[in-house]
This record gives C-alpha cells, sequence and structure tokens, in this order.
C-alpha cells in the first residue's frame, strides 16, 4: 500500500505540474489580456497601459512569468486579484463555502437517490419502473444543465413562486431556513445528472452480482430475498460505487459551474467565468489548480478507501 501511494503521489504532482503549465500558457497567449479592460477607458494613455503592464509583471517573457508564478505558488503566496488587488486566496476562500453546500447537498441526493433507483431497476429488470427509469437517465444525460436550470426557474420561480430564480439568501435575511429555500432548486437541477449516472452504474453492478454463485447459494439455504439482497447483493455491488464517487468529482465541479451561473449562486464556478471575463489570471489559475488538487485527492481517496472495503484488493 505504501509503495502505491508513492506512485500515485508522484503522478499526482506531475499531472499537476502540466494542469499549471497549459493552463498558464492558454490564459497569457489568449486574445485579449487583463490590459484590454483598461484599454476601454478614453482616459487611460499610453504611458498609463505600460505603467501598468511594468507593475503587473506582464512585460517579461511568458517562461519568467510562469516560473515566478510557481516559486510564490510554492511558498503559498497566491498572487494579487488584478481586479480589486485582493490576495487570490482570501478570494476564493470567500467563496468556498458556497460551492461546497451545494457540492455536498446535491451529492447526498444523487448518491441516495441514484443507487435506490439502481437496485431497484435490477431487481425488477425489464419491468415498467426499470424502464421509465432508463428512459430518465438518458434524457438526464442528454440535455444540458443549464436548460434544467431554466426550465426549474421558470417554473418554481416564475409560474408557482414556490422558490426564488437565484442567490444564496435573501438580503437581510440569514436564516438557515432562508438558505435552505436558496439551495433547494439548484441543488436539484445539479443532482439530476449525477443521480442519473448513478442508477446506471449501480444497476449494471447489482445485474453483475445477482448472477454471482454466492448469491445462488443463498437463496438456495433458504435465505429471504430481503436478506439476500441487502445482506449480500447491495454490500458488494456498493464496492465499485466508491470509486465512482472519486472520478464523480470533475462532472461534480462542471456542474457546478453552470449551475452556480444560472441561479446567480456565488461559488467557485460564478468566480471562476467571471474572472475569465475580467483576465483576471492570479484567481482564474488559482481556481484551476485548486479544482485540480481536489480531483487528485478525490481520486486517491477512493483508490485508498476501495482498498480498505475489499481485502481481496492488494496494492503492491
Amino acid at each position: 500500500m505504501g509503495r502505491y501511494l508513492l506512485q500515485r503521489l508522484g503522478q499526482c504532482l506531475l499531472l499537476l505540474a502540466l494542469v499549471s503549465m497549459i493552463g498558464f500558457a492558454i490564459l497569457h497567449l489568449a486574445p485579449g489580456g487583463p490590459l484590454s479592460q483598461f484599454a476601454l477607458s478614453s482616459q487611460m494613455s499610453q504611458e498609463d497601459l505600460d505603467r501598468i503592464t511594468r507593475q503587473l509583471g506582464l512585460d517579461r517573457p511568458l517562461p519568467a512569468q510562469y516560473l515566478d508564478w510557481l516559486w510564490r505558488m510554492l511558498r503559498g503566496d497566491w498572487g494579487l486579484s488584478f481586479r480589486d488587488g485582493a490576495p487570490v486566496s482570501a478570494v476564493i476562500g470567500s467563496h468556498l463555502r458556497a460551492t461546497f453546500e451545494l457540492m455536498a447537498v446535491s451529492t447526498v441526493i444523487a448518491i441516495g437517490l441514484g443507487c435506490w433507483i439502481g437496485i431497484l431497476g435490477a431487481t425488477r429488470r425489464y419491468s415498467l419502473f426499470d424502464t421509465l427509469a432508463t428512459i430518465g437517465a438518458m434524457v438526464a444525460l442528454s440535455i444540458p444543465t443549464f436548460w434544467f436550470g431554466l426550465i426549474a426557474i421558470y417554473l418554481f420561480s416564475v409560474q408557482l413562486g414556490w422558490l426564488p430564480a437565484g442567490n444564496r439568501q435573501t438580503i437581510g435575511d440569514g436564516s438557515p431556513l432562508d438558505l435552505l429555500h436558496h439551495l433547494i432548486a439548484p441543488a436539484l437541477v445539479l443532482a439530476l445528472v449525477e443521480t442519473a449516472i448513478w442508477a446506471r452504474f449501480m444497476r449494471s453492478a447489482m445485474l453483475e452480482v445477482i448472477g454471482q454463485d454466492y448469491i445462488r447459494t443463498a437463496r438456495a439455504k433458504g435465505l429471504p430475498e430481503r436478506q439476500v439482497l441487502r445482506g449480500h447483493a447491495t454490500r458488494n455491488a456498493l464496492l465499485p460505487m466508491i470509486t465512482l464517487a472519486g472520478l464523480q468529482f470533475p462532472t461534480l465541479l462542471g456542474g457546478a459551474l453552470v449551475t452556480e451561473t444560472v441561479f446567480t449562486w456565488p461559488g467557485m464556478g460564478r468566480l471562476f467565468l467571471d474572472s475569465i471575463e475580467y483576465r483576471d489570471y492570479p484567481v482564474v489559475m488559482g481556481i484551476l489548480m485548486f479544482s485540480a488538487v481536489m480531483v487528485l485527492l478525490g481520486s486517491l481517496l477512493a483508490d485508498m478507501l476501495y482498498a480498505v472495503a475489499d481485502p481481496r484488493i492488494r496494492m503492491g
């Protein structure tokens, strides 16, 4: 296990280095730049633009800019935002809670509902419920997340008035009930696609386990069907879901970006898009690296949990 962890950590560090180099190059080689915001002002002279370029360090060669950014990043200095001069770590930290709230609630909904649908679909294979669940999953996976968000806003906010159309809380009201009221719609929209994925994977895993010899043996011994499904089939079918939980983290982050934009949720996804529009390179790189670290840690943690849960796994 120790050797395996060292290998994975080495792979993670290499991937982080590649992500940082590619992301840094794409941002700085893209058309426009942080000075495009200042160039729109008629009061800005060329001398002013040159001075700002020197202050931001954009007049140096790209490799020198990258090495300087990397050295400061390794020391814990994420830089300052081009927009307001605030530390990047503070800017990202102020949006983390909103994103984690949205992702946590949607993940709980997706895992609980998706596993239930998958198990029921596998035990009632080719039934009406299984057919409807399959069709629903295909629809959820085929239609973009933002479309579901717009439909949810139109139905439950505009037409019925049950839920707020956006934001994280009502101005002047920060009560838990108000936060929950604002969280319902974006969490359900974000969980929709994840539920479909969990349901399909759980159904496949359950069908594979049900066909194993030890399940037939348990039934032949006269065990009640409920005990066979709960004590033997479901427990073993959940093992591959541990790996799926780690692999789904990138999809969850991407869905959160779209969902936060649609519902004006003040999380990291919304901050990422605003920073790209403003050409705020330090904030964009900070979010990119933070997301990459979280994705790699999620994958590594999933592998470790799988090894602990299944004693048959031996990692040299």
